[in-house]
């Protein structure tokens, strides 16, 4: 945590669309390295989210007030800037980013090396997935869930009712 009188700030960004249980994971271990963690939740219009911004802030706000063992303050904020403005603006000295398998590697190396050209005093720090989240993503819970399967193990039961309700329209 803190060296040195210093408070650490960190960023976890993503489009959490929606949350997995894999990124509660990767939230409450980065909790345990930083003073304040911000999930920042990117607005990614690119990407054509099936749940608007304000429904991915709630489902991330509700899945983290529920998180046992929080290692520091959460809080939950969106974005629509490059993520190292974002970063900048909360005064983050990192940006926490998961690995589930080497084909999430090449996209993170790029990204980490751009990142650091426009801002190289923000960290980047890669948290392997644990072995039981390496598989999911937020796409194939969508898939799973679009075609009335069950995606309980992936995701709270919050989320598996948002999910299940939005798959029934």
């Amino acid at each position: 945590m803190s060296q040195a009188g210093k408070y650490l700030v960190g960023v976890y960004p993503g489009t959490f669309d929606p949350v997995t249980k894999g990124h509660l994971h990767l939230i409450r271990r980065a909790s345990r390295m930083v003073d304040h963690l911000i999930v920042g939740v990117a607005d990614s219009p690119r990407k054509g989210p099936l749940f608007t911004q304000n429904e991915r802030l709630e489902m991330l706000k509700t899945d983290i007030r529920n998180l046992p063992e929080k290692g520091c303050e959460i809080e939950v904020k969106s974005f629509s800037t490059l993520l190292v403005e974002f970063a900048k603006e909360m005064s983050a000295t990192c940006i926490f980013r998961g690995l589930r398998a080497v084909s999430d590697f090449e996209y993170e190396f790029q990204m980490t090396g751009m990142n650091s050209k426009l801002d190289p005093s923000i960290e980047t720090v890669f948290l392997m997935a644990a072995d039981k989240w390496q598989f999911v993503s937020a796409s194939f819970v969508k898939e799973v869930s679009s075609h009335g399967g069950n995606v309980d193990e992936f995701v709270t039961p919050h989320v598996a009712k948002i999910l299940k309700k939005k798959f029934a329209k």
